[in-house]
């Protein structure tokens, strides 16, 4: 696959060590333990780089930390990372040291203490630290936070740490309480005609819409004019929906599934996405060919983002849905976008559980706490998994509802 652009790398075969552990899937851990020494060759390689496909919403963090305890890997190159002068690398190392410490690793421990007290992302790895780490961990560098800070106001002031440090925070004047300027809502009936007058000016249009999106009952009204409330399409990413359509049309619910229907198959791709994706939320069984064809699609155009939201809509009509299963599984099995992986696994299970209960096995090892959590609630209670429970239960890098409920499981 080439789905990387400018990195010098693309992601290898999903069913090969390097290729599983560059997408986060359990299957990677797996090939890792047969073979320790080209497990550890593997991690360091996914380490120096980052594999995720959307750094915003995909999970390594954890599941690295896992890995490098579990295979001895040494941890120079997040060390170099953490204090490197790229920002994302140095967030991308402390996402993994952070869990390694909870592990019980005095190495990563104490690079994160220490970059908060010289490193150069020092306020964010502190805020990262107050939000996983026990508090006894990291209420020490109070002063030497409030030293670095040189009478500045924190950059996260209003989140931990800094709630539990405000006294030795220097005293500041209390701003004055800004001044709201007054608008008198226009009545709905009103926005609907301008809405519906071609000539009314583009940014009136959008603030329309906005405003009845956000009204405690959207006019149902709205809908016929869906297909016209466009962007003029000036700020080079072409035509599209207004800002509010969607958010409009999607609280409408089940009254949008009858135009979604007809919007689903429209020409233009906004609009065909809206349609599908209403149908996805409230379409009845008649409606299931059709995300079966826009998950066909997806998967001939390589489309990784987005597919989840035809898997959560197919999930909920379990085996109706059965013609979706070998899509669904090839898209669990390639996507190198892990936080979509969840969603493949649940409808996979709902539309076939025999089926899904080597992914629900797997899963239990995934990046994806999302994945590891559905698995957790489902997997047969049999003796490797059972290990594997009883491991995440006791965990002190896992996060507490997965813990509970992994015990909850194990009685």
């Amino acid at each position: 696959m080439t789905d990387t652009e400018g990195t010098g790398w693309s992601y290898s075969p999903p069913g090969t060590l390097l290729g599983a552990l560059e997408r986060g899937r359990g299957l990677g851990w797996a090939y890792a333990m047969a073979d320790r020494e080209a497990g550890v060759a593997a991690v360091l390689d996914c380490l120096r780089r980052d594999t995720r496909w959307d750094w915003g919403v995909d999970e390594r963090g954890d599941y690295h930390a896992y890995l490098i305890r579990e295979l001895g890997v040494p941890i120079d190159p997040l060390l170099e990372l953490l204090d490197g002068p790229g920002e994302e690398g140095s967030e991308r190392a402390r996402e993994a040291l952070a869990p390694l410490a909870l592990l019980g690793s005095e190495s990563a421990r104490e690079a994160l203490r220490r970059h908060v007290r010289e490193g150069e992302w020092w306020q964010e790895t502190l805020s990262f630290l107050a939000d996983n780490w026990p508090a006894h961990w990291w209420e020490d560098l109070g002063p030497d936070a409030v030293r670095r800070l040189g009478g500045e106001r924190p950059a996260h002031w209003r989140s931990e740490p800094w709630l539990s440090w405000r006294e030795l925070l220097p005293a500041r004047e209390a701003a004055p309480p800004a001044r709201r300027e007054l608008r008198i809502t226009p009545r709905t009936d009103r926005l609907l005609a301008a809405l519906a007058d071609p000539d009314t000016p583009y940014r009136e249009r959008d603030e329309a819409v906005r405003i009845l999106a956000e009204r405690p009952a959207v006019p149902v009204e709205l809908l016929t004019l869906v297909p016209e409330l466009t962007t003029d399409g000036r700020d080079g990413f072409g035509v599209r929906g207004l800002g509010g359509v969607g958010r409009a049309v999607r609280r409408l619910g089940p009254l949008a599934v009858g135009p979604a229907r007809e919007w689903a198959v429209d020409g233009r791709h906004w609009l065909q996405w809206l349609g599908v994706r209403v149908l996805a939320e409230y379409g009845g069984v008649g409606d299931v060919p059709r995300l079966v064809a826009e998950l066909a699609n997806q998967w001939e155009e390589r489309t990784w983002c987005g597919p989840k939201t035809v898997a959560d809509g197919l999930a909920r009509f379990g085996p109706v849905a059965a013609e979706a299963a070998p899509l669904l599984r090839r898209f669990w099995q390639l996507t190198p976008h892990s936080y979509e992986r969840p969603s493949y696994l649940k409808a996979l299970h709902a539309i076939d559980p025999g089926a899904a209960a080597p992914l629900l096995g797997e899963s239990l090892w995934d990046c994806e706490r999302d994945a590891r959590l559905y698995a957790v609630r489902h997997v047969p209670l049999d003796g490797r998994l059972a290990v594997r429970l009883a491991e995440l239960r006791d965990s002190p890098g896992e996060y507490d509802e997965l813990r509970e409920v992994a015990a909850g499981r194990l009685g």
